[in-house]
């Protein structure tokens, strides 16, 4: 019987496990290898790390919590989860059966990407949705932002103190009267045509829309959207909010007790929408924990 089982070895789910060994509460930590920023080469925004690839973001964490003997990690994705606080069965890839005081999820999400033939080539490379990470890389430089949603006003309003020039892309379909405005306001181009396809051109991407071809340097979307990475909560009966996302307390618990849900898969109720970022994701998780470690001991 382990204090707790944290399910996902992003930053979240590591962070959960390095703050369990700091006091001694026995951990296991599953790593099923998928992760949402695992295409990305470079992370940013990250104090001491910024510019640090994630692979060896985590091969440093996975390092360091192999110091800590009461913490133990396996490369095995957990399949189903049973049981109550204090008693919890989680079931693993291979078969075997683990259990646990408390669960934390820490299993993030997935990126759902509008249909544009090759953005799922580009992807994390060269088309990003987070311009707090990876707008900085194209200072002075043309952008492209593909979809003309009701979030792409505030999306090209943060990037445009970066950009030399934005130009925006629908996706499907045109932008209402009232985005258009909003867009055309800020001083942005929108293009005519629908998008077409895009693709990696020399050091920039190539958008086709309406058999124009545009060169720019990179691409933030703006039509996509975000889903659990796993059922757990569906499983569960977890409270989700209208963003998709699990709804947790302050410290991370959900809606049911013992289970915790710590990273971008989760958020409190007065914020809109979960925070995409790894120094946030990494402080869930660390609150989880501590949350977890205060239940224990009392």
């Amino acid at each position: 019987m382990y204090d707790a089982i944290v399910i996902g070895a992003g930053p979240a789910g590591l962070q959960a496990a390095l703050t369990l060994g700091r006091m001694h509460r026995t951990a296991l930590l599953l790593d099923s290898g998928e992760y949402r920023n695992g295409p990305v080469e470079h992370m940013h925004n990250v104090i001491a790390s910024d510019g640090t690839p994630p692979a060896e973001f985590r091969a440093t964490a996975r390092a360091q919590l192999a110091e800590y003997a009461t913490v133990q990690l396996r490369d095995l994705a957990a399949e189903r989860i049973d049981g109550a606080a204090d008693d919890f069965a989680v079931r693993l890839a291979d078969g075997s059966v683990e259990r646990g005081r408390r669960v934390v999820l820490a299993t993030g999400v997935v990126d759902e990407l509008p249909g544009v033939p090759g953005l799922s080539e580009l992807w994390g490379l060269r088309a990003f949705t987070c311009p707090f990470c990876d707008g900085h890389e194209f200072a002075g430089k043309d952008i492209g932002i593909l979809g003309a949603s009701a979030r792409t006003p505030h999306l090209t309003g943060m990037l445009a103190p970066i950009a030399r020039s934005i130009t925006v892309f629908p996706v499907g379909e045109q932008p209402t009267d009232e985005d258009r405005a909003a867009l055309e306001a800020a001083g942005v181009r929108i293009h005519p045509e629908l998008v077409d396809t895009v693709a990696a051109e020399g050091e920039g991407v190539r958008v086709t829309a309406g058999g124009e071809h545009v060169a720019v340097a990179g691409l933030f979307v703006a039509a996509g959207s975000v889903r659990q990475r796993a059922s757990f909560a569906a499983d569960l009966g977890l409270t989700i909010l209208p963003s998709g996302s699990i709804e947790i307390d302050d410290f991370g618990q959900t809606s049911t007790p013992g289970v915790l849900a710590a990273g971008d898969l989760a958020h409190r109720a007065s914020l809109p929408g979960p925070v995409a970022s790894v120094i946030q994701s990494a402080a869930a998780g660390q609150m989880a924990a501590a949350w977890i470690v205060q239940q224990l001991s009392a």
